[in-house]
């Protein structure tokens, strides 16, 4: 499997009706058991490659706040999104300010909780649960593409909860989801 088709796996899911995690399961169960491994490891990857400060700062202002876990989900909904918006995310995470599910958040006032998808997170393993009848997505993952310690470089750490650093780094998103008046 190769990068086109795992967001071509994504845009089958988006084109399905019903909840995409779900609609995401559905496409991943009716491939070979191999190829939901792989589609794994790639999500893996590209979830890796969002672990940064000013992607979870980005996560921050939208969410009104991102603990460990929420930046996850973040990360989450950020690839069910499609490709177009993981690569604006990771080119630069203040023009996520351009999407329209990011605009419809900071307009409603909300957490985003359409954009912070945790359930996005499991379907690759329910989908191999439902092909091979057992739940060692985990385990098979780990043996085709056996781990390799490491770390990897989030760049400059920032203080979130300082609004002027936050309009320096990310000033168009700031300025949907930071008020002014607070600063």
């Amino acid at each position: 499997m190769d990068q086109d088709d795992f967001w071509a796996i994504i845009e089958r899911a988006r084109d399905l009706d019903g909840p995409l995690h779900e609609a995401l399961e559905t496409v991943l169960a009716d491939m070979p058991a191999e190829a939901v491994v792989d589609y794994r490891q790639h999500y893996d990857e590209y979830k890796a490659a969002l672990c940064r400060w000013d992607v979870w700062a980005a996560a921050y202002l939208i969410g009104g706040g991102c603990s460990d876990d929420s930046f996850m989900d973040f990360r989450a909904g950020i690839i069910a999104q499609g490709r177009e918006c993981y690569q604006v995310a990771l080119a630069n995470p203040d023009d996520l300010a351009d999407l329209t599910l990011v605009q419809a958040t900071a307009l409603a006032g909300d957490d985003g909780e359409d954009i912070f998808y945790e359930e996005f997170t499991y379907a690759p393993s329910h989908a191999y649960e439902r092909i091979t009848g057992n739940d060692g997505l985990f385990e098979a993952q780990e043996q085709r593409y056996p781990r390799q310690p490491g770390e990897f470089d989030m760049g400059e750490d920032f203080d979130f909860d300082d609004s002027a650093e936050m309009h320096r780094r990310l000033p168009r998103l700031a300025a949907l989801f930071l008020n002014s008046s607070s600063d």
